[in-house]
C-alpha cells in the first residue's frame, strides 16, 4: 500500500475558542471539539480516502505553543482557489504574510498567513 508521509498534524493554539472561530470562518468549515484528559483539540472535518490527511487544533498548558518559527502546515483551499480563503484572514483575526504566489504549473499556488493565535500555516491551491 502506497500514502503520502504526513498521517496527522496539530496546530498550537492558546485560546481555542478564538481559533475554532478563525479556522470555521476562513476555510466554511466545522470542527468538532474534544476534550482528551489536559489536551483539547477541535479536530478539522476528514474524509477517508481523500487526498491529504487528517489533523486538529490542540491545547495543552505544557505541551503546545503557537510559533511563527516551527512547521508549517499546508492547508487545502477547499474553494478550489485560495484567494477566496485569503479575502478572509484579516477578518478572522489573521494577517497575511505572503499573498497568492505562484509554485509552478504543475503545483498551483501557495499564500502564508499568520491565524489567530500567532502560528504560521501556508494556504495552498491548484487555481
Amino acid at each position: 500500500m502506497k500514502n503520502n508521509i504526513v498521517g496527522w498534524f496539530e496546530i498550537p493554539v492558546s485560546n481555542m475558542e478564538r481559533a475554532i472561530s478563525f479556522y470555521e470562518e476562513v476555510f466554511d468549515i466545522s470542527l468538532e471539539r474534544n476534550q482528551m484528559g489536559p489536551l483539547d483539540m477541535a479536530w478539522f472535518p476528514y474524509i477517508d480516502g481523500a487526498y491529504g490527511s487528517g489533523g486538529s487544533l490542540v491545547y495543552h498548558q505544557e505541551f503546545y505553543k503557537p510559533s511563527n518559527d516551527g512547521v508549517v502546515v499546508y492547508l487545502t483551499a477547499l474553494s478550489g482557489d485560495l484567494e477566496y480563503e485569503l479575502s478572509k484572514v484579516e477578518d478572522a483575526g489573521g494577517t497575511i504574510l505572503q499573498h497568492k504566489t505562484k509554485i509552478s504549473d504543475d503545483h498551483g499556488f501557495m499564500a502564508v498567513i499568520h491565524d489567530s493565535e500567532g502560528n504560521r500555516i501556508a494556504l495552498h491551491s491548484r487555481a
